[in-house]
This record gives C-alpha cells, sequence and structure tokens, in this order.
C-alpha cells in the first residue's frame, strides 16, 4: 500500500478538533448555554472492507473524516480481495462522525482500520468509548473474531452487526451468532450499512445494551 501525505496537512486528530469546533451541522440545543448535551464515544470496528467507512458516513450529521489511501500491488500479498473485488481504498488512520439520536444525546463514531498492521490504534480510539459496533460479512466471518476478542478483553460493551452484501448468503441473526459463539447476552443485528435508518437502530441497540451493562451508581 502506498500514498502521500503532504508534510503540512493536519493529522486525523487535528481534523477532528476541526469538525467539532466548526458550524457545520450545529444544532438548535448547541446554541443554549444552560443545556450541556451527554457526548459519547462509539466505536466501529471490524474486518478489512467490511463497511465501517460506509457505516460511518451514511449515518454522519457532519462532512465525516476519512482517513483513506489508494490501495496498491504493495498490499496485494496482505490484503484479500476476493470478496471485494471492487474495492480501491482503505482506511489507514480511522473514519470519525457525528450524529444527534435526541435533543441531549450526540455519539461521536470512530471507525478502526481493519489490517493488522493497523492495529496499534486501536487502543487510543478505544480509549472513552462507552461501546463498540463489530461488523460482520457472512462471506468471512473470522474476519470479525479480533473485534470481538478486543472488546471482550478490554470489557467493553458492544453489539455484532451483520452486513449483508449484495449477492451473498443471507443468514438469520442466531445463526451468525452461534457460528461465532457470541454469548447470548450481547445483540446479534442483521443491518444494510449504506442505510441510514439500519445504521440508527444498530447505534440505539449498542447504547440499550451499554446502559443494561453498566451498573448503577
Amino acid at each position: 500500500m502506498g500514498s502521500a501525505v503532504s508534510e503540512t496537512s493536519p493529522s486525523p486528530i487535528t481534523q477532528v478538533q476541526e469538525l467539532l469546533d466548526g458550524e457545520e451541522g450545529v444544532q438548535p440545543w448547541q446554541l443554549e448555554r444552560d443545556r450541556a448535551p451527554l457526548a459519547t464515544k462509539i466505536v466501529v470496528a471490524g474486518g478489512f472492507g467490511v463497511g465501517k467507512t460506509t457505516l460511518v458516513t451514511a449515518v454522519s450529521e457532519i462532512t465525516p473524516l476519512r482517513t483513506e489511501a489508494l490501495m496498491t500491488q504493495a498490499s496485494a500479498a496482505t490484503d484479500d480481495l476476493s470478496a471485494t473485488p471492487a474495492k480501491t481504498t482503505t482506511t489507514v488512520a480511522m473514519d470519525f462522525g457525528r450524529i444527534t439520536l435526541a435533543d441531549d444525546l450526540v455519539l461521536y463514531l470512530f471507525g478502526t482500520p481493519g489490517q493488522q498492521r493497523f492495529w496499534f490504534m486501536w487502543d487510543d480510539l478505544v480509549r472513552g468509548a462507552i461501546g463498540g459496533v463489530v461488523l460482520a460479512d457472512t462471506r468471512r466471518l473470522t474476519d470479525c473474531f479480533p473485534a470481538l476478542d478486543y472488546f471482550e478483553s478490554c470489557g467493553l460493551p458492544y453489539v455484532v452487526a451483520v452486513n449483508h452484501f449484495e449477492g451473498s448468503e443471507r443468514y438469520e441473526a442466531e445463526d451468525v451468532r452461534e457460528a461465532l459463539t457470541v454469548a447470548d447476552r450481547i445483540p446479534v443485528l442483521i443491518m444494510d450499512a449504506r442505510e441510514r435508518t439500519s445504521v440508527i437502530a444498530s447505534l440505539l441497540a449498542l447504547v440499550g445494551h451499554v446502559l443494561d451493562e453498566t451498573p448503577p451508581d
């Protein structure tokens, strides 16, 4: 993989801060000084090419930050494109978006890079998150095991969202649960990362699951 990055280009973290400080997508409650919305962080993880960038883009109410680079022949030995032959770019740092679910509830979405060589960034991206969405592609379920193992090891509540691709065989949520050996308490959802309403339903399911998993004060 290769990409040219200008020495004067702002870092992804700086770009995120600029989006947060900007006026784009300003909500009415943001102009009321006596109202402090609950801002929460959600991490979207999964295998390479499973639809993380698509999910963040579909639901974000601001122009999403996407750190994608063109794929080159140099990555051919490590990036399996058999299931996604039309894919030409890949996330090399993170995706970032924002969605307001209610007047006082804002979700900041951080999409993780999928390839193993970028996993070192996960610790930083997960820090401060209330929960995660693990995207799964039924054609290659094993690709989501690293995300499942990671969230389990750090104790982060999560849901599994099956992103069915066109032409792939359809499976019920419980079939996917059994294949992944996911505990009964973990929600397993069928969704379409391209559809805003479908993504919102998955995010609401995660928020509900986080509330169930979080012990009361």
